[in-house]
Order: C-alpha cells, then structure tokens, then sequence
C-alpha cells in the first residue's frame, strides 16, 4: 500500500516524496500518511482496508467539492489497492482548538471557542441540506439511510460493548423494549436530509480559523437533529449547558435560511437523538476500551455518563423505564472524574531542551524516550541579530521555518514521537521522555522543544506535556513581551 501511494504522489507531483510521516491513527483500520514534497508541500496519503467505505468516502467527497463544501480535495485515487491522497489540513482540530483555547484564555467556554463553534454550524446546514442533493446514496455504507437497521445497530452496539463488556447490570428482556420504544420515537422526525453520522470535534479540522470536515464516509440520509447532537454532547469537549443551548438556538437559526424549521417539533426529537449518539459513543468506548484494551478511550466515559445524568434529571423523550434505571448505574460508577480510568493510563511526556557543551540531560524517569541532535540545522546564533533571542521568539522561529533542512528533521522527529506516543498510551506507561540539543541549548533545540509540545497537545489532547529548558538560566536575555506572548507554550 505504500509503494501504492508513492506512485500516486510521482502521477500527480511528477516527483517522489522527500519524506514520509506517519500520522497517529484515530481508534479506526484506516491508515495516513503525510507526503512531503522537496518544496516543502504535502499531500495526506490514506489507506482504506474496506472498499465499500472508501468508496463512499471518494464519492461523498467530490460531490462536497463540487456545491464548495470545505472538505479535502482528492488529488488521485487506487481504488483497487484502496489509497488515494487528499489536501493536507494540517492538524488541529476544533477539540484542540478549544483545549488551546481554554488554555489560554481561562474558562469552560470562552468567547473565541464560541465564534469557532458558530462558524462549524454555519457550515452544518450546507452538509444537511444542499449535500442531500449532491450526493450518491448508492454508494452509502453501510446503510444508505439512519433507519430501523440503523438504530437498532446502535443500541446493540451500547448492549454488547458497554453494558456487557463493562459488567453493567440490566434486564435484557425490558431493556429490548425500551429500545423498540426509543427507536419508534427517533422514527417519527423527519429523515430526508444529509446525516454525516460523526459530526464531532476531532473530525473538524481548523485551519487559519475556519473549520473544514473529514472522516464522513459513515454518512447516509436522515434526521437533522443527529448531527447538532453529536457536535453538542461530544463528550470530552464538554460544553456547559447554557453553550449547547445558545448553539443549538444559533443552529437552527442557520438551518431556517434554508429551509423551514419548526422549532418546536425540532426539539421534541432533539432529546432522542441526543441519546442514541451518547449510547452510540459508550459502545465505542467500551470496544475500544474494554475489548481492544486501548484504555484511554474509557477516558470519555465520564462524560457522557454526566450527559446522561443531565439527560435523565431533564426527562427522558418517552418512558424507558429499564434504560434510566441501567443509566443511574452508569452515573454511579462513571459519574465522578475518571478514577477508575487514571489509575495506570495517564501519560506525562517530559520535553527538554540542553547544550551539548554541558552533556546530556538525565531522564526524568519514566520507560525512555529520544534524545535529537538539532546541530545539523542551521544556527541562527551564529548571527548578531539573533543573540540576544531563543527559540521562544517569533524573530527565531520565522529564521529557522524559512530554512529547507528543517521540514524533513521536524516530519520525522515528529513520525518517532507520534508512534511512541501510540505505543505508551496502548501500553498503559506513564512517562515519556524527549530531549533536543544544540551548541548553546537557546535556539535550535528551544524551538523545537516548543514546537513539539504546541503539536502534541493538539494531537493528543489526553497527554500531559511538560518543557523545560535547561540552559535558560543562561540566555543571555529574554524575548520582548510581544515575542513571549506570540509563542506561548502549550501546557495543560
């Protein structure tokens, strides 16, 4: 598959790539693959391992394309050997976005994670309603429409997963009547639209502060309400409830200059919806969790077992009796923050940076980690104007981005420490340690240190990172405030 990709890249670059990055996975079979060019450009090149799914992808992305809907162009496609390459967009996404966010502005919810959000929802309404029209349900899989099949799936997937795998007690005879009653409900609303099916924060990506959309190949016709859902009790996000209720209020907003909206029976099948996303969510982190072993996906289950709380105080769509009482045992065991989910599986990546001339750093515990000679790179130190900064500041950061070496030792670097990152997290270890180093400890290995922290706390939002600069005692002086300001570390 990965010679598949090289030959795609030389058909559409008319060159092979200079370097090639893994890119860590998302839970699913499907592999990527950043593909950088000489030029420093890149392409993301993907492999599927099930045709119909890859299919669907491919289709449902040329008809996005086509009506102006921001999703990845797709550049050249193998179907037989199930690759193709799309636009690279970077890699925050809106959940490392609005981590970043809070991070640095303080607060459940502030008022740039709001406008972020405002602007993912003013694109929803296209996806529901104008990509209905566009696209080839022909090709949907593995339902063409969120129906019976579909949300008796769902349900199932919650019962087999979760409940069983989690040990959580119930009667299966009336859970299975509450689930022919939940789904009876769900039935009811209007299904003639676009469901993109994982409408969440971390298949949002943001890039230069407008939202763009991947990973829709699970989409299929059906009710409005799914999505909104999804985007609004995606659980580790975390909205307060006052947020949900002001976005889904923008939403339909939204949604009324495109059609007509009823309001009030929107919401009398809003609820609904919200819960078959949450029990569709706990399925996927029981398997994950529980069968896969991949313990941080049980990370979010508190969560949603606080969603459900909120959802059952609120009262339920229609009368399930078994479903609330198997819920209150969720929130009595999963309710509280994360207890039963820290203990073993909390990752601390410690970041150094250090000056060859006074050795190497010890690790600072942990089951080992990298240690990255930056010296090869360019020295900006070895220019005047440069002295008096680090690798803090925007002066050396732009100075060493402009430079050709340093795309390649940044995409690998990145590579080994992304897989090692997986591995750790698999295997339940606690600390990983990273180091760079350069002649004076101020620049080259600064910059990267800072660098690597911002991008793992985008791409691994359950990691905690910590950075340290050994030889800042000695710098010979610090950044002005504005330079500090514009490169901020990201902490948790």
């Amino acid at each position: 598959m990965h010679e598949a990709l090289l030959r795609l890249h030389q058909e559409v670059r008319g060159c092979r790539p200079t370097a090639v990055v893994s890119i860590a996975g998302d839970g699913s079979q499907r592999t990527y693959h950043r593909l950088i060019s000489a030029d420093g450009s890149a392409l993301i090149g993907a492999f599927g391992p099930d045709p119909d799914e890859n299919r669907a992808f491919l289709s449902f992305s040329r008809a996005f394309r086509s009506i102006g809907l921001p999703v990845p162009a797709i550049h050249a496609a193998d179907e037989a050997a199930g690759v193709w390459l799309e636009d690279d967009l970077g890699e925050t996404t809106l959940f490392a976005a609005l981590e970043e966010v809070r991070s640095r502005e303080g607060g459940p919810f502030p008022d740039s994670a709001l406008r972020l959000y405002r602007r993912v929802l003013d694109v929803l309404p296209r996806f529901q309603v104008e990509g209905d029209a566009a696209v080839d349900y022909g090709v949907a899989h593995p339902r063409a429409a969120f129906d019976r099949q579909s949300i008796l799936w769902d349900l199932n997937y919650f019962k087999y997963h979760f409940l069983k795998l989690g040990h959580v007690l119930f009667h299966e005879a009336r859970l299975e009547r509450d689930f022919e009653a939940l789904t009876e409900s769900l039935l009811s609303a209007p299904r003639d639209f676009f469901l993109y099916r994982d409408f969440q924060s971390r298949n949002v990506m943001v890039r230069d502060g407008e939202p763009w959309f991947i990973d829709y190949q699970g989409g299929r016709r059906g009710a409005l309400q799914y999505d909104v859902a999804s985007l609004l009790y995606d659980a580790k996000a975390d909205l307060p409830e006052a947020v949900r209720e002001e976005l889904l209020s923008y939403y339909l907003d939204r949604l009324a200059a495109k059609i007509d909206v009823d309001r009030d029976a929107f919401r009398s099948h809003y609820r609904g919806y919200v819960l078959v996303r949450i029990l569709q969510a706990l399925g996927a982190y029981g398997y994950r969790g529980f069968f896969e072993r991949k313990p941080r996906f049980l990370q979010s289950v508190p969560y949603a077992a606080a969603n459900l709380r909120r959802l059952v105080d609120a009262g339920l769509p229609v009368e399930l009796p078994e479903l609330s009482r198997t819920f209150q045992r969720i929130v009595e065991d999963w309710g509280a923050p994360s207890s039963r989910v820290q203990d073993g599986t909390g990752l601390t990546v410690q970041i150094h940076s250090f000056s060859f001339r006074r050795g190497y750093p010890e690790e600072v515990g942990g089951h080992g980690g990298f240690v990255f000679d930056c010296r090869a790179l360019p020295n900006p130190g070895r220019l005047e104007e440069y002295r008096g900064s680090t690798g803090r500041g925007s002066d050396v950061a732009a100075y060493l981005e402009a430079e050709p070496e340093l795309g390649p030792f940044w995409e690998h670097v990145r590579g080994l420490v992304e897989a090692q990152v997986e591995v750790f997290l698999d295997r339940g270890f606690s600390s990983l340690s990273i180091a760079f180093g350069c002649t004076g400890g101020q620049h080259r290995s600064v910059y990267l240190a800072e660098k690597l922290a911002r991008h793992l706390g985008s791409r691994h939002p359950d990691v905690k990172v910590r950075v340290a600069h050994r030889e800042e005692p000695y710098w010979p002086s610090a950044e002005t405030p504005a330079e500090t300001a514009a490169a901020a570390t990201w902490m948790p």
